[in-house]
């Protein structure tokens, strides 16, 4: 069965030929919402492409308390690791909502890259490119405090949508666990953030009303 990887940045460069013998290997699997794809530690098997639906990539402490690493969308790959290392996967997956995913074998895909060098040099980018937001993202948990990391992650979805207006795509438990807080932290913060009126929110839409105070507090310059 044929499958469309346009909608993979990714793999949007390689040759029709490339694509077509990409498509022909993948295979396509269903979930639920709340249903896991893997646990950390399972058998590093393949990597995924989300066609419908949000995935979470988490960790779990020993005692319980969950740290989401990404949020992944439609048109993202993730678990891209187990390609190249050929180990366990090193985090957990759980689906948010009902979600359709394309699966890439780990062996039939090290046999294309090696056929085919423009798909490894293509993932190999995605991976740099992955780090280097995992770095950004382990300094902003480290060094900054929860509302200079909550107007960080506001400036980049307005970034990526153009418009200061939007529905956040996560709840607040979820939100809280990515930018590395508990709920009631993250509460204050909003709740702190509509009074000083950098942003109003109602329900899941948050309207960004001052941009460079968002700025100032993201950057460390101002504090609530």
């Amino acid at each position: 069965m044929s499958h469309d990887l346009h909608i993979f940045p990714v793999f949007a460069s390689l040759e029709p030929e490339h694509q077509k013998a990409l498509s022909a290997i993948t295979g396509t699997r269903h979930f639920k919402a709340n249903q896991m794809i893997f646990q950390e530690n399972d058998p590093g098997e393949g990597f995924y492409g989300i066609v419908q639906g949000k995935v979470k990539i988490y960790k779990s402490s020993p005692l319980g308390k969950e740290h989401i690493l990404h949020i992944f969308g439609p048109g993202e790959v993730f678990a891209e690791v187990a390609v190249f290392a050929g180990r366990n996967f090193p985090a957990s997956a759980l689906c948010l909502e009902d979600t359709n995913l394309l699966f890439f074998p780990r062996k039939q895909f090290r046999r294309l890259i090696s056929e085919n060098p423009d798909l490894g040099l293509n993932l190999l980018g995605l991976l740099s490119m992955r780090l280097r937001n995992m770095v950004g993202k382990v300094e902003e948990l480290s060094l900054k405090e929860v509302p200079a990391r909550l107007a960080t992650h506001l400036l980049l979805i307005r970034e990526n949508l153009g418009k200061d207006q939007f529905d956040l795509d996560l709840n607040k438990s979820q939100l809280a666990g990515f930018l590395g807080t508990i709920p009631e932290t993250l509460s204050r913060v909003i709740r702190k953030m509509n009074e000083e009126e950098y942003i109003e929110t109602a329900g899941k839409k948050v309207t960004l009303l001052d941009i460079s105070g968002l700025e100032d507090l993201a950057a460390g310059n101002l504090r609530l």
